[in-house]
């Protein structure tokens, strides 16, 4: 009977062993595809930017469209705004990446990137000031690319060093 118990018990250490090894390769897997985010990221923003570069031909608004709009910001104004935003999102994206923290900012870069193109745009002053907007954009989301890839590197030996520990020991370590 002891024996049964044993056998028991071994089978159930190994399917608990089999699932812990199965969750820890999907979060590396799940990881490995997040990597990616920032690229898909920077990818948007130069299909936009493409748009811009030929001025938003979509874009034509009616006259009376325009006039309910009003009267366009300065692109001067635009332009203090794309540098005080260009620095913050900088400086926000490394303190991230000191902490170690996981957020998933890139795409909303991307949206405020292209509202700087539509302010230019609107204000008729896109064509001296595109490379502005895409300098920044790429300088931010490479930052953010990077931070996200360094976040989700650091993640995965994390989870291979605890794979690792599932296979010789059978169970989680504890996490310090």
């Amino acid at each position: 009977m002891t024996q049964e118990l044993l056998t028991g018990q071994e089978s159930v250490k190994t399917d608990s062993r089999e699932s812990l090894q199965q969750n820890i390769l999907k979060e590396i897997e799940h990881l490995k595809s997040f990597s990616n985010r920032g690229l898909w990221a920077i990818s948007l923003f130069l299909l936009i930017s493409m748009t811009a570069w030929r001025d938003f031909p979509f874009l034509d608004l009616p006259d009376a469209v325009i006039k309910a709009l009003g009267r366009p910001v300065s692109s001067q104004y635009i332009s203090m705004l794309l540098i005080i935003y260009t620095f913050s999102a900088i400086m926000l994206s490394l303190s991230r990446m000191m902490a170690g923290i996981e957020h998933k900012s890139s795409f909303c870069h991307v949206g405020y990137l292209t509202i700087f193109y539509f302010f230019y745009h609107f204000d008729k002053a896109l064509g001296d000031n595109y490379w502005a907007v895409f300098g920044s954009g790429l300088t931010i989301l490479a930052v953010e690319s990077y931070r996200i890839w360094s976040y989700c590197s650091e993640m995965i030996t994390k989870k291979k060093e605890d794979l690792e520990y599932v296979i010789k020991t059978g169970r989680m370590p504890v996490d310090e």
